[in-house]
């Protein structure tokens, strides 16, 4: 194995296109300079297509949760209650940031591996009609559920005029996302999952509905001010010094997104979704999450007869391949493969291809080339982006 090789194959960071890594590679410009007003100006309109919104996106140089903590403190009000629906370690930590502010918050869990159940949200909300924002995971991370969040939007509105808060840090940009359309309050994502960029930014976009909160909202905050990114946005330029390097390779990816197409960027995420899911399948190793809950950004696999972690080292040392454990109480008992962003049907042919080698390693009974075969016949059959 050579020493300094890696292949990322975890939910994040995912993999960076070389045209990314030369872009964040420029000489450093000033940050209060022309060229860089010139830059957000150019990457304005991709984001807003990327998060289906007429409105501004704050890009705020810290991580996802960054974004998630901005999201809790603009639009909730002192005194306010709130309610968090958990599906897994990431809603949990909307959780944590809501009562690390002394917010009243009550807790909806879902069963890990489940989707949310939007009638479910309905009736908790018709019990507490005091709930005034709705905090919900587009994907869970941690257990590769997409949640359906469309029809949380819809449902909640049919009860309450709760904002629809939604953390899409490991989905935006790889699944189909219309935040104006389907009702959504504010939408949050980072860099270092499907934008195929380093860790480093996060993303925030609030809704009409949710700017006439955050104007009158008392909630003391400064760096985190969604105001001061949107004022400064209409300006063409960032409150604080912005992470220029990063902004370098995001003016690159949306032209990779632009020239690839939305549609055929979901297309695709969803094709490898599909011969991950086949691939083990074929091979009997059951998965986490049923087809219809199951992300196209990241696959959770939950092994009956062979130890996970023992898996994950095997194909490590053997082929310089990095994928993710369980979190929590799912730590050594699944583990999650990510195929977003910088990722090919090529891509996941390797991995599944090196999967059968380090099970034959740590002893599992399984036919070698079966769930290759299986992830090759749905790209024969499906893919079309060949």
């Amino acid at each position: 194995m050579l020493q300094d090789q890696t292949i990322l194959r975890i939910p994040g960071p995912s993999p960076i296109p070389p045209s990314v890594q030369r872009a964040m590679n420029q000489t450093m410009i000033g940050h209060r300079g022309k060229e860089t007003s010139q830059m957000l100006k150019n990457i304005a309109p991709g984001l807003k297509r990327v998060f289906g919104t007429e409105q501004e996106v704050a890009i705020i140089a810290g991580s996802g949760t960054a974004g998630l903590e901005t999201a809790v403190v603009n639009v909730v009000k002192p005194g306010e209650e709130v309610l968090v629906v958990v599906t897994g370690a990431f809603g949990d930590r909307f959780t944590k940031i809501c009562q690390a502010y002394n917010i009243k918050t009550h807790v909806l869990d879902v069963e890990w591996g489940k989707a949310l159940n939007p009638e479910e949200v309905k009736a908790f909300l018709v019990e507490h009609p005091e709930v005034k924002v709705v905090f919900s995971t587009y994907c869970e991370t941690s257990t590769g559920v997409l949640n359906p969040i469309d029809l949380l939007a819809k449902t909640v509105r049919e009860v309450s005029e709760a904002l629809i808060v939604v953390d899409g840090v490991s989905c935006v940009g790889g699944v189909e996302t219309r935040m104006d359309e389907w009702g959504i309050d504010v939408m949050v994502t980072g860099s270092q999952k499907a934008f195929m960029l380093p860790a480093g930014l996060t993303f925030v976009a609030a809704s009409e509905r949710a700017w006439t909160i955050i104007e009158e909202n008392e909630q003391p905050r400064f760096y985190l001010n969604l105001k001061k990114y949107r004022d400064n946005l209409l300006k063409d330029t960032t409150p604080f010094t912005p992470a220029l390097s990063l902004l370098f390779g995001l003016e690159q990816v949306l032209n990779l997104i632009e020239a690839e197409g939305l549609e055929k960027v979901y297309a695709r995420h969803e094709l490898l979704k599909k011969m991950t899911r086949a691939a083990f399948k074929a091979i009997d190793i059951p998965l986490l999450t049923t087809d219809e809950d199951a992300s196209p950004t990241v696959t959770a696999v939950q092994p009956e007869d062979f130890d996970a972690e023992e898996f994950r080292k095997i194909l490590k040392q053997e082929f310089a391949i990095s994928i993710a454990g369980g979190q929590q109480h799912l730590t050594g008992k699944i583990f999650r493969i990510g195929h977003m962003g910088y990722c090919s049907p090529a891509d996941v042919l390797q991995i599944i291809s090196a999967v059968e080698v380090a099970l034959k390693k740590i002893g599992k009974d399984i036919e070698l080339g079966k769930a290759t075969a299986a992830a090759q016949l749905v790209y024969l059959n499906e893919g079309e982006n060949k």
